[in-house]
């Protein structure tokens, strides 16, 4: 029989305790994400908080040594991230400690999430299973280098609050779970572009601020021309400025795409899962929407 964790670690010659991720300032977040390079901004956690719910490990004076969130979609399914330990605790336990803490929140649920190299002995250790590489592709957009347009089967403009449902019906139909409030929340946050073939929603790409400058994602299309077609406005839009997409693709159009446009991969991790598999979630047909680009490594 498993035994619950308990509120308290002892690591080393101190002692950490859980804490509610809402009740933390958000530059002890933001100073914790620095700690281990991450890019996060203040305001990128903000979002992150409203998005979803988390813990973090705090020592005896307060200080922010860890944490884990966690965002539900439904009643059978969430993605996993920004769990993040200190350097000084990465082979102590504390990972391994709040993701247990994590389990209790999520128990019955299907999970996904996106490891670093770091973290996947971690991940492994905790039943999750390999799935799929993500490219971290990153840079100074440019617009010169980015090719001539391919054929588009029909017209590209910009999005609005009206254009939401459809979005969210063809986001649920490429990632294979419906999540209605975070893509409500990202239009919110966002600039969007959406390929429209008559008054079909057939492809979008949202636009934010994030990090050193702005992410594109999520990136839903039924093919590689149709993602491009949606992406390629907000390269023009950022060109000159820094630009980062997600992707699991790695070769192809859109891959193709993404360098010549001054977004060469910079970093991989690894999609990683626990009870339904990937292919569990396809949606089944010769022509089916696909995620080209995560909403972000955190979010799916």
């Amino acid at each position: 029989m498993e035994l619950k964790p308990s509120g308290n670690l002892k690591i080393d010659t101190f002692s950490m305790r859980i804490g509610d991720i809402e009740g933390v300032e958000l530059d002890r977040l933001h100073a914790l994400s620095l700690s281990v390079g991450w890019p996060h901004r203040a305001e990128d956690w903000q979002f992150l908080r409203e998005s979803g719910e988390g813990f973090v490990a705090l020592d005896d004076i307060g200080r922010v040594l860890g944490s884990a969130m966690w965002f539900a979609h439904g009643a059978d399914f969430a993605t996993v991230g920004m769990v993040i330990t200190s350097s000084r605790l990465q082979t102590l336990g504390a990972g391994q400690w709040l993701m247990k803490r994590v389990f209790e929140k999520v128990a019955g649920r299907d999970l996904r999430l996106n490891a670093t190299r770091a973290a996947r002995r971690l991940y492994l250790s905790l039943d999750f299973q390999p799935e799929k590489t993500v490219y971290q592709c990153q840079g100074i957009a440019r617009t010169e280098a980015m090719g001539r347009p391919a054929d588009i089967r029909g017209d590209v403009r910009s999005l609005d609050a009206r254009d939401i449902p459809a979005a969210i019906a063809l986001d649920a139909a490429g990632f294979g779970v419906r999540r209605a409030a975070l893509i409500e929340k990202l239009f919110a946050h966002s600039a969007g572009y959406g390929l429209f073939k008559g008054e079909t929603l057939s492809a979008f790409a949202l636009c934010r601020s994030f990090g050193r400058g702005h992410v594109v994602g999520p990136v839903v299309a039924e093919r590689d021309a149709d993602a491009v077609a949606v992406v390629r406005p907000h390269v023009a839009d950022h060109s000159g400025s820094f630009l980062r997409i997600d992707t699991h693709m790695d070769n192809g159009e859109f891959a193709a795409f993404l360098s010549h446009s001054g977004m060469p991969v910079f970093d991989t991790v690894l999609t990683m899962s626990m009870g339904k598999r990937l292919a569990d979630f396809a949606v089944g047909g010769a022509v089916a929407p696909v995620t080209y680009a995560l909403a972000s490594q955190t979010l799916g």
